[in-house]
């Protein structure tokens, strides 16, 4: 079987700001419409999809992310015993209530905090970052430095940025440079 490796990243730290790996992460594709696969995703998961655009909801273990009305990524630190992937398989794939996708192996999690986080952003992004720091949970496509990220606020200065893995040393690079200029 293929061993897939993260990419060897340094964590970096600049004046007002830390750039991070946050890996291993679990991270499951979600789609779906019906009443039926509303009901089973939060029972196993015990938390309620967003439903509002560009939104997240987190408890103590689950983070999701609304990508579009029928889509969402739900990522997490798994425990060897937990098989949360099997069981959202199990009783949602396997039922036709909608696609459960393992997308661990596709996305890197870089962790961003700090107060010159959202300077730094706009420096490679055509997004508007005015709205998005003040709303704590808010979710974003957009890009970065000509690639495809989802932003994920955490908290107050503090973002997960998820980025493909094909474009995660790049982007990586990018922000460790452009830093040094913030």
């Amino acid at each position: 079987m293929l061993k897939a490796e993260y990419p060897e990243i340094k964590s970096n730290s600049f004046k007002n700001l830390e750039i991070k790996t946050s890996e291993p992460k679990t991270k499951i594709n979600v789609r779906g419409k019906s009443k039926d696969f509303f009901t089973k995703v939060e029972k196993i998961l015990s938390i309620i999809l967003p439903t509002e655009a560009n939104t997240s909801s987190s408890n103590e273990k689950f983070n999701v992310l609304w990508l579009s009305p029928d889509e969402w990524m739900i990522y997490f630190v798994e425990n060897n015993n937990e098989n949360i992937f099997e069981n959202l398989f199990e009783e949602i794939s396997k039922l036709n209530l909608g696609a459960i996708i393992d997308v661990s192996n596709q996305w890197i999690c870089i962790n961003l905090k700090g107060k010159k986080l959202f300077d730094l952003l706009s420096a490679g992004s055509p997004f508007n970052f005015n709205d998005f720091k003040n709303d704590k949970n808010a979710v974003t496509q957009t890009l970065l430095n000509h690639i495809d990220v989802i932003l994920h606020h955490k908290d107050v200065n503090e973002i997960n940025l998820f980025v493909r893995r094909s474009f995660s040393e790049h982007l990586i690079s990018w922000l460790n440079d452009s830093a040094k200029f913030i």
